[in-house]
């Protein structure tokens, strides 16, 4: 294995700082947060988180956040994306694939409009007990 130079450890270093900066919720003003518990990823969730990447890269958006988080109690609709964009009500979306990421971006967060066939939600705490 080759040695690294010192540039080569600072290139290294802004590549992955770069890479990570979807994740970084600094300058942000919108969210994009995809559930990545074990149903989650069995129902292809990492393929969706990084659809919403590339296509955010894509549309040249960077101020929209793309984090993970476990499980968001709705295993029968994985992958599922929590997405929240300021004036607009916080959306769980559900059996979010790559091309259903690609109409999130497009449609609610830049056109600010909601994709009504993938809208989820948790139920209600007044009729869970």
């Amino acid at each position: 294995m080759a040695k690294l130079t010192l540039s080569d450890l600072k290139k290294l270093r802004e590549e992955k700082i770069a890479e990570l900066n979807p994740r970084n919720m600094e300058n942000k003003d919108a969210q994009v947060i995809v559930g990545m518990g074990t149903c989650g990823i069995a129902a292809g969730a990492k393929a969706t988180f990084d659809a919403f990447v590339q296509e955010l890269d894509a549309q040249g958006l960077q101020n929209v956040a793309v984090r993970q988080t476990g499980c968001m109690g709705l295993c029968s609709s994985e992958p599922t994306v929590k997405v929240v964009v300021s004036g607009m009500p916080e959306i769980i979306y559900g059996r979010v694939d790559s091309e259903t990421a690609r109409k999130i971006v497009n449609q609610h967060i830049i056109r600010k409009l909601l994709v009504n066939d993938h809208i989820y939600d948790r139920p209600a705490a007044d009729i869970v007990h």
